[in-house]
């Protein structure tokens, strides 16, 4: 069985269709679908239990934060398997039969991911490379990468750089869909989802953490689900996390690095990246009004 594990905080919308889309498209695997409400105040958490008699749901009294509300949902779950489903994802098919599927067929896997689209249908970029100091600067001279060939180019750099039309290994996997087996949590720090975030990175987090397992992340475009991932409306909020993202993308690295000159050098070119894009940002919203991913 599959335990599908839902954090809602304050998306009544989102949620009810997220949860309507898994019972209407998941048919060949049992599974239940466990809801976390991070302490919402939208509306009465009942209602969800009074729209849908047959999930689990689960009161936080205190916003526990992604990994932490997680943490709690599969505390609850009975689950071989877990889905970590964000709130705002929808099925279109069954995509969570398919993946669970690829997962049982492949071997050493530690995370599994999906396909993603915007609603317009643009694709997410849902298979990552983790960040290191020949990926910003070939990110940063991007004519090197556009004079590779396209297979050498989405193995080497990923994320914006592929198309995500075949299935293959990455490095780390978008959290909005994260299909895992039970059994991979009895390596982690405190036999858990590491919460050390509240929010944002998490999911490179617990990929970098599956690695160091000598397991393998891998992502599958045999499915699509619609994610729908609006982001902030406001400048301000977006450039606050964006900033969350960077000093937690600094803390992977550490991790992974240590503090020695690689860390340094990877400080300084990453920083000075993210410092040009965010007063550009600023620059366009100021002159247009618009906000920019």
């Amino acid at each position: 069985m599959v335990s599908i594990i839902i954090i809602n905080y304050n998306t009544y919308g989102l949620t009810t269709a997220c949860i309507r889309s898994i019972y209407a498209h998941t048919k060949r695997i049992p599974f239940e679908v466990i809801l976390v409400d991070n302490a919402s105040t939208e509306c009465d958490p009942d209602e969800f239990s009074s729209a849908f008699p047959s999930i689990r749901l689960i009161k936080s009294d205190k916003n526990l934060g992604f990994a932490g509300g997680n943490n709690l949902g599969i505390q609850h779950s009975k689950g071989d398997h877990i889905l970590l489903l964000n709130s705002d994802v929808e099925l279109n098919e069954d995509s969570i039969s398919i993946s669970y599927d690829a997962f049982l067929r492949s071997d050493s896997v530690g995370f599994l991911g999906c396909r993603m689209e915007y609603p317009s249908g643009q694709v997410q970029y849902t298979a990552r490379r983790f960040r290191s100091i020949s990926w910003e600067l070939m990110d940063l001279f991007r004519f090197i990468p556009a004079l590779m060939p396209y297979e050498k180019r989405a193995r080497r750099m990923m994320g914006k750089y592929f198309r995500h039309d075949r299935s293959l290994e990455c490095d780390w996997l978008n959290g909005a869909f994260l299909l895992f087996s039970r059994t991979l949590l009895t390596g982690f720090p405190a036999q858990q989802l590491d919460d050390r975030f509240f929010m944002y990175a998490e999911d490179q987090l617990w990929c970098e953490q599956t690695k160091e397992l000598g397991l393998r992340n891998y992502f599958i475009s045999d499915t699509t689900i619609v994610h729908v991932n609006s982001g902030s409306s406001s400048i301000r909020k977006q450039l606050f996390n964006r900033s969350t993202m960077f000093r937690h993308e600094l803390a992977i690295m550490r991790q992974r690095k240590g503090m020695g000159f690689y860390y340094g050098c990877f400080y300084l070119i990453y920083g000075l990246k993210e410092q040009s894009r965010n007063a550009i940002k600023w620059v366009l919203y100021q002159l247009t009004g618009r906000l920019i991913r």
